[in-house]
């Protein structure tokens, strides 16, 4: 693949009746590769498996839960949580998850990206990202909600975590069944799975099974990052031997994800690119509110810029 281009549905789906047309779009717009995203309609995927058969487009990864959960309106990728206090969500999370494995399979495809829930707590990213718009960063406010919510976040983690190991102890055998590698990845909200600290506790139990990796969302990253809970370089740079793909978009300071790559300098590509390994599918995941023809500028800059 070597580190292909890819566009996630998540930006054009809505607008189609015809994954063919979908596809088709993508191509002429300069994009080989794409992601059927967890938004994407099931009635799109019969034209999808169509355009892959006669080369319209390539797919580089399904985003889970692919197809979605019928019982749900529109686009709610977490509605189904492994870390859900309800057993039959925990259930549903995970019934979901096998579906998506199997869709991959169909594809040919040998990676999904996958949410692992959240901690339960009071929501804290919210009010911490607006004292940072408002210049407060590192002010004293602005400290005491933060540390009021890591040791909230601290204690509320420890009643969810063996949910989500036992999702992915029963998510192993039908990765390798289905031939397909798991991605967890990173969040952009400090309330939600998994942390530095989490991602480095389950790729040191996961990593070794070949299955399970880590997927680097550099717009997540980069928005707790904004907040002072991590250093991108650093992380990045940690968990990127066991990396399974990336999600590409830019970040509008502190906190406007899905932006087009290169239009805000919100995340340094320059020096976060070249930590990624090769053969990676880099999947740009914007807002379908971007623009086609300022994506298409975009794409031509990204490739004169990194090849």
């Amino acid at each position: 693949m070597g580190n292909a281009l890819s566009l996630s549905t998540c930006w054009n789906a809505h607008r189609y009746q015809d994954g063919m047309a979908l596809a088709k779009e993508v191509r002429d717009m300069g994009f080989e590769w794409l992601e059927i995203s967890h938004g994407t309609p099931v009635t799109l995927l019969p034209g999808l498996q169509e355009a892959v058969r006669e080369q319209v487009v390539k797919v580089s990864s399904l985003h889970a839960p692919c197809p979605a959960a019928l019982e749900v309106q529109g686009d709610a990728p977490d509605a189904f949580e492994f870390t859900s206090p309800r057993a039959e969500k925990r259930r549903r999370a995970l019934s979901l998850t096998v579906a998506t494995l199997e869709m991959a399979a169909k594809f040919g495809v040998d990676r999904v990206v996958l949410h692992l829930g959240r901690v339960p707590m009071k929501e804290a990213t919210a009010g911490l990202e607006a004292l940072a718009l408002a210049g407060g960063l590192h002010g004293r406010k602005y400290v005491a909600q933060k540390l009021e919510a890591v040791a909230q976040r601290e204690k509320g983690a420890a009643q969810v975590w063996s949910w989500v190991e036992q999702a992915l102890d029963e998510l192993l055998p039908h990765c390798e069944r289905c031939g397909v590698r798991l991605g967890m990845e990173t969040r952009s909200h400090f309330e939600q799975i998994p942390s530095v600290k989490e991602m480095q506790q389950l790729l040191a139990k996961y990593g070794g099974t070949g299955w399970i990796g880590s997927w680097h969302d550099f717009g997540h990253v980069q928005r707790q990052a904004n907040l002072g809970f991590l250093d991108h370089a650093a992380f990045l740079g940690e968990i990127a031997p066991q990396l399974t793909g990336c999600h590409i978009h830019d970040v509008q300071w502190p906190h406007r994800d899905h932006q087009i790559p290169l239009r805000h300098g919100g995340v340094d590509f320059e020096r976060l690119l070249p930590l990624v390994p090769a053969d990676l599918p880099l999947v740009w995941e914007m807002s379908p509110r971007q623009k086609r023809l300022e994506i298409i500028a975009a794409r031509e800059q990204w490739q004169a810029k990194f090849g």
